[in-house]
């Protein structure tokens, strides 16, 4: 069965990341003892102090033993599937230091004088060092079997509620947590017969049985409100007869609450809420990175932008430089939007004739090869330079560096509620919508997206959204 299969292949992998790991703090505590008694870095080892590395021989071992069974503790080998590199990070460091405390205890009391301590010190930092860049060599390598489908979990949604598209939004924006979403079943008929971007409406949930059958499910997540009670204990039956695993995300009201937090009191877990508000000192966070930020890339970037201004007045002398369009921002309030123009100076007057040329879904209108693009105009949006004068934007406070995408006034008037929330912070010159495939998203894939970053904003967030940010721009990768 699927899961037999999953908790097979979690098993293998869980005892090869326990072997790379014995290996890896065995090679950092020998790199520790050259650089300690062969280097000799930052102080030099008394002659008669001296110890041949056999000596260490023992100890090492017994590190190993120790720092494993701290990882376990800490609770490093469990499931991957979903889990955060942050996470694995924590444990590692937690677990070095609980471990290699107790064995410096227990090696000083025993032989206080004979061993280095500078050895343990260097061997906790390479071990850190060592064990992260083996888990972000793995990530990595899963990354690249996930786009092949190798190791790629297939998820159910039951229910496609507001708690539906959260789990939804979660997965799509952290794709290397390795879930891959076949669709979900609800039985409103206005939901199950309707695509959620690139997830399948796949009818109502009385075919749970089929779709089990025919879509190979690995797990069903069911996003159901409690008083379908019943309906969930046989969904969650189903599943095992299946040898479907069955995960039951609580609603808690759905709507009227923000984010969940779980915490336990002798085993018994006690859930609690906190507002899904941005606490003050982050909005200050937000603001004052956006300011200095743009602040900077202005003053780098403008001899490039005198450049491209220059290109466009003579590629193009009929039109105005920069190109100011009516967006919607933070709480629905209508902003100007600079660019720097890159199409002809008469493109809104004939967008009328190429809507059978569109490539977007929902309101947006796309063309891959616009014929209203100047040849200024397609170099500049090929690397995404006409956006520059948007860091005016950021600093006047219409916008943020990161964000959601800002919409047009036709787009906000076509919304369901649901996608209101996304109105609820500034819109960004980037975002999650950027890096996750910029122009080649469907609509509902944006919105997805964009609600998940509302919902989960940090500044560590925004911070990893801009430096994957670069690599996409550099490629072009689904810009026109």
């Amino acid at each position: 069965m699927a899961d037999q299969r999953s908790n097979r292949a979690f098993r293998r992998l869980r005892y090869l990341l326990l072997l790379a790991d014995a290996i890896g703090i065995n090679v950092a505590f020998a790199v520790a003892y050259v650089i300690r008694y062969r280097l000799q870095w930052f102080r030099a080892v008394d002659p008669a102090y001296y110890t041949d590395f056999t000596a260490y021989i023992p100890f090492a071992l017994l590190l190993t033993l120790i720092l494993l069974g701290a990882y376990v503790m800490e609770g490093v080998y469990g499931e991957q599937q979903g889990r955060r590199l942050w996470d694995d990070v924590y444990g590692i460091i937690n677990g070095t230091t609980t471990g290699l405390a107790i064995m410096i205890v227990g090696v000083f009391f025993w032989r206080p004088l004979f061993y280095s301590r500078l050895i343990f010190v260097y061997t906790a930092i390479l071990v850190i060092l060592f064990l992260v860049g083996e888990r972000l060599l793995l990530r990595t390598l899963l990354a690249r079997l996930r786009k092949r489908g190798l190791g790629v979990a297939r998820v159910l949604i039951i229910g496609a509620g507001e708690m539906g598209r959260r789990i939804m939004r979660n997965i799509m924006a952290n794709p290397d947590w390795g879930y891959h979403i076949v669709g979900f079943l609800d039985d409103d008929p206005n939901k199950h017969s309707a695509d959620i971007g690139p997830i399948r409406a796949l009818g109502p949930i009385s075919r749970l049985p089929q779709v089990l059958q025919e879509e190979a499910v690995d797990e069903i997540i069911i996003t159901l409100p409690w008083q379908y009670y019943r309906r969930i204990m046989r969904i969650m039956a189903e599943g095992e007869r299946s040898g479907v695993r069955a995960r039951v995300v609580p609603d808690l009201f759905q709507l009227r609450l923000g984010r969940v937090e779980v915490s336990t009191l002798n085993g018994i877990p006690l859930i609690s809420v906190r507002d899904v508000a941005l606490p003050r000192h982050y909005k200050v966070i937000k603001r004052t990175m956006d300011v200095l930020l743009a602040s900077l890339a202005l003053g780098i970037l403008s001899p490039l932008m005198i450049l491209i201004a220059l290109a466009i007045k003579l590629d193009s002398p009929r039109g105005e430089i920069i190109f100011k369009q009516k967006r919607i921002g933070k709480d629905g309030v209508p902003f100007y939007m600079y660019k720097f123009r890159s199409m002809i100076p008469e493109a809104d007057r004939i967008k009328h004739r190429l809507k059978h040329m569109n490539e977007a879904d929902g309101p947006i209108f796309k063309i891959r090869d616009d014929p209203r693009t100047t040849r200024v105009g397609r170099w500049i949006r090929r690397w995404s330079l006409d956006e520059l004068p948007q860091l005016f934007n950021v600093l006047k406070g219409e916008m943020s560096l990161v964000g959601p995408r800002p919409a047009l006034p036709e787009e906000v008037e076509q919304y369901e509620p649901w996608h209101y929330k996304r109105l609820e912070v500034r819109p960004g010159i980037t975002g999650l919508w950027q890096i996750s495939g910029r122009s080649d998203l469907s609509f509902d894939e944006m919105m997805l997206l964009d609600i998940y970053y509302v919902e989960n904003w940090s500044p560590w967030l925004d911070v990893r959204i801009l430096f994957l940010t670069i690599p996409k721009v550099i490629t072009g990768e689904g810009a026109y």
